[in-house]
């Protein structure tokens, strides 16, 4: 029932993702949420972003911010990092993903999602069919809605976490 909710994989930062071999692997388009994911909440692109969507840039890859905020705060992250984006998404809605692949001119199977909130981010990425990775929070300060829905997520991430121990054991021992 919470497998919903399950991302495809849990990291520690968006940038430790390994882009290169994702790019390898046949992505083309990555879709990312903005706060807490790329930068702490609020805050414009810093140089880590900046130098992120340089090299994804490089390698190939088409990329759209998809942000519950309003218009002036993606504008403003995006000064810096000109790629597509939605903002006022509505995630975990199903139409700001399919816009945004419209967008990027990708398709279910060649696009990723990276956000750091379950109960949006990756519901709506596993919603719409596509491979999602949820990353660590980068800075704990949060709104307080957000603060009350981590509560929750820790709940889904322990039995998240314990299929994943099952299924490892179940592979080491040929089940």
């Amino acid at each position: 029932m919470l497998e919903i909710f399950y991302p495809d994989d849990y990291l520690d930062s968006t940038y430790v993702i390994d882009f290169d071999s994702l790019y390898q692997r046949g992505y083309r388009g990555i879709i990312f949420d903005i706060d807490n994911t790329l930068v702490p909440h609020g805050a414009p692109a810093d140089e880590r972003a900046r130098r992120l969507f340089a090299h994804l840039k490089e390698l190939g890859f088409s990329c759209c911010l998809l942000s519950n905020n309003q218009l002036p705060r993606v504008e403003m992250f995006n000064r810096d990092i000109h790629v597509h984006y939605l903002e006022n998404a509505h995630k975990p809605s199903v139409k700001g993903y399919e816009k945004a692949m419209q967008k990027m001119g990708t398709n279910r199977q060649n696009t990723l999602f990276v956000g750091d909130q379950l109960f949006t981010d990756v519901f709506g990425a596993r919603r719409t069919g596509i491979y999602s990775i949820l990353v660590k929070p980068i800075h704990p300060k949060e709104e307080i809605q957000i603060v009350l829905k981590r509560y929750l997520e820790k709940i889904v991430l322990f039995f998240y976490r314990r299929s994943l121990r099952r299924k490892s054991r179940d592979q080491r021992y040929g089940k």
